[in-house]
């Protein structure tokens, strides 16, 4: 069976994903941002119970928008959309959204300061954001355990910018820099799921892993990493199926509030786009 990139990141998040939800809190009248929304999940999530709100997830990948778009359709949900594009640049409507979410979807800006201040723009003053991120990548098996079978094949930089907002003090510098305030930390360790057997999370990290050209051109001595791979998703598999070990972050922060005219003086024109 091909590999199933939508369905996978649902089924490998599922334990982390109870603890996104209550932290997210989404409430009836919210109107809900959420990036690298992927297929929806969250997005669909949010959108069920901000009955009286919306829900407009974003994403760089139409492919899976397409999925996105058809599971809500299904769900016959009206107060979700989705849209391509990257949130670092996107022409979100300003002080707008009550929430905005993002499960592993904020690791990965060029400049972290201009993607957050961009969608702090698009938050009403005071609007919550709750963020889910991995912790450093020592503290996470699935990545060290996979890299080090599959190693050389994958090099030894696979995987870096999943982890670029590991460090809490790094994430609060970008976040106060981009307009944020009340930043606070939470962990959540939790197992990730890749497969209800050896063969189906095989199939599902060669996917994730290893791209067609480098699959295509892995030599004779890179069946030993293949053969590696297999033995390691043996020793974890469980009655449930294929786990490895993983360490969250949620971050919650809000955007901070509009200063008073007294303090906007001269600013007052340059701010007066970002009303709503």
């Amino acid at each position: 069976m091909a590999f199933n990139r939508a369905d996978f990141y649902d089924a490998e998040l599922q334990r982390l994903d109870k603890h996104f939800r209550a932290a997210a809190d989404v409430g009836p009248r919210d109107h809900v941002l959420d990036i690298g929304c992927g297929a929806g999940q969250t997005t669909r999530q949010a959108a069920r119970i901000a009955v009286e709100g919306s829900a407009l997830g974003v994403d760089v990948s139409e492919e899976l928008l397409q999925v996105a778009r058809q599971r809500s359709a299904e769900e016959g949900l009206r107060n979700v959309a989705f849209e391509v594009g990257d949130a670092q640049g996107h022409a979100f409507p300003a002080s707008y959204f009550d929430l905005c979410i993002s499960r592993f979807g904020m690791m990965f800006f060029v400049d972290p300061v201009a993607g957050f201040a961009n969608i702090g723009r698009a938050m009403r003053p005071g609007g919550r954001l709750v963020l889910m991120i991995w912790q450093p990548h020592d503290r996470n098996e699935w990545s060290i355990a996979i890299e080090d079978a599959l190693a050389p094949s994958i090099g030894p930089s696979a995987g870096v910018a999943a982890f670029s907002l590991s460090d809490p003090k790094v994430a609060t510098n970008i976040l106060t820099a981009a307009g944020f305030i009340s930043i606070d930390f939470a962990e959540v360790h939790e197992p990730v799921f890749y497969g209800p057997n050896v063969d189906a999370a095989y199939g599902a990290v060669v996917g994730l892993f290893l791209t067609k050209d480098t699959f295509a051109r892995m030599s004779a001595a890179s069946d030993d990493a293949l053969e590696r791979l297999r033995a390691l998703l043996k020793a974890h598999l469980t009655a449930d199926g294929v786990f490895f070990d993983s360490r969250a972050w949620i971050v919650t922060a809000r955007r901070a509030p509009r200063p008073s005219s007294s303090e906007r003086g001269g600013r007052s024109c340059e701010q007066s786009q970002f009303r709503p």
